[in-house]
């Protein structure tokens, strides 16, 4: 194979694009590819402090790892899980590398609960409970730090994934809020998905490029998770039909998306345990957290299975499963 842009030996086939690139020019793309994402939905802009959510995965070091040489402020977050060594690696060794930044928040320490307890507790699964934790810690901790913008690692395959699943249930407001970038309000700050416009297979052909050491393997609490179902229908259509997955999302993105943006969004007011903007008297977080730590918040009944249905269709963000290591 030959580089498109040089005609050197290329090193990564890209076959919805019917390319294949030399080291130097694939990484260009993938650089070209994150800023044409930034612009188009203004995501960030030069004087914003950045925080980006990461786990250890080849995609949130990708996206940190861009957002340096792109020379924006950012600061990297890890949230510790206590999912045992499988989220204890990579990130330290990556910022030490490179000087960057690094907070760390850990949910037994600042919460009293991990995701393992979270499942063998409450009524919500693994996932959803992790999630869930990680939208509110990572808003929180923005928001507390002064940060403008909160960067996430979610690549095609993640927005596509997602997308199906929404479609298949018609979940219209989920559909509504799938966006690659959604503006702060009410409390919640700037969400953004650079990568959104890249493959899981460029950006693991990036970090292996750029020498980032990261968490290959999967989580292991996330067998039998429905994105992952999705995720493989995907990639069965993707395997025949190249580009698959990119005409179906940034399709939807271009034609689909101001469709359902008239779906209404529900009114927010701060928490009454911990301020944090929600839909009703506490947020969904900490009616999890109580849950799982036998609480109960001001003297309220456990929600039925519908009350927490209803409470987390209505969250700002899409209810989407970090069920991977490369987040």
């Amino acid at each position: 194979m030959k580089c498109r842009s040089c005609r050197a030996h290329a090193v990564v086939e890209i076959r919805r694009h019917h390319a294949a690139f030399c080291t130097e020019h694939f990484l260009a793309m993938f650089r070209t590819q994150v800023e044409k994402a930034i612009r188009r939905f203004q995501m960030m802009a030069p004087d914003d402090r950045i925080m980006v959510a990461v786990s250890g995965g080849k995609d949130s070091l990708a996206l940190w790892d861009v957002l340096l040489g792109l020379g924006y402020d950012v600061t990297g977050l890890y949230l510790g899980l206590g999912i045992g060594e499988y989220s204890d690696r990579s990130h330290q060794a990556f910022a030490d590398a490179r000087g960057a930044r690094l907070q760390t928040v850990d949910l037994e320490r600042d919460h009293g609960y991990d995701i393992p307890t979270a499942g063998r507790r409450g009524s919500r699964s693994t996932c959803a409970v992790c999630g869930l934790s990680k939208r509110y810690v990572f808003n929180r901790a923005a928001l507390e730090g002064g940060f403008n913008v909160v960067a996430t690692g979610h690549n095609l395959d993640d927005e596509a994934a997602t997308l199906l699943g929404n479609t298949l249930r018609w979940q219209t407001g989920a559909i509504a809020r799938q966006s690659p970038a959604l503006p702060a309000r009410d409390g919640m700050v700037r969400k953004v998905k650079p990568l959104h416009r890249l493959s899981e297979l460029e950006t693991a052909a990036y970090a292996f490029l750029r020498g980032i050491d990261y968490v290959v393997e999967e989580c292991p609490l996330v067998a039998g998770n429905t994105q992952l179902r999705y995720k493989e229908a995907m990639n069965a259509i993707e395997h025949t039909s190249p580009g698959t997955k990119a005409q179906f999302f940034l399709g939807y993105l271009e034609r689909g998306m101001p469709l359902f943006r008239s779906e209404d969004r529900a009114e927010l007011r701060p928490c009454d345990e911990c301020g944090q903007p929600t839909t009703g008297r506490f947020c969904a977080f900490c009616r999890a957290r109580a849950q799982i730590l036998g609480e109960r918040l001001g003297g309220e009944p456990e929600p039925t299975d519908r009350e927490v249905a209803e409470e987390l269709a209505d969250e700002v963000l899409p209810v989407e499963i970090y069920e991977r290591a490369g987040r």
